[in-house]
């Protein structure tokens, strides 16, 4: 596989990770739910208009 290659499929990969984040945010809104993340090394529970 050469460096372009590899390039070509972390470009994929990281717009599949953004995307499912924000499918993760816009279900939360829906369902109206909080979501759980790590903030300044600390796990807190926000409201996905926190975001």
């Amino acid at each position: 596989m050469s460096d372009n290659d590899i390039m070509i499929m972390q470009q994929r990969i990281d717009q599949g990770i953004a995307l499912a984040q924000q499918r993760l945010v816009e279900r939360s809104r829906l369902f109206h739910s909080t979501l759980v993340v790590c903030r300044e090394g600390h796990i807190v529970e926000l409201l996905p208009e926190e975001l």
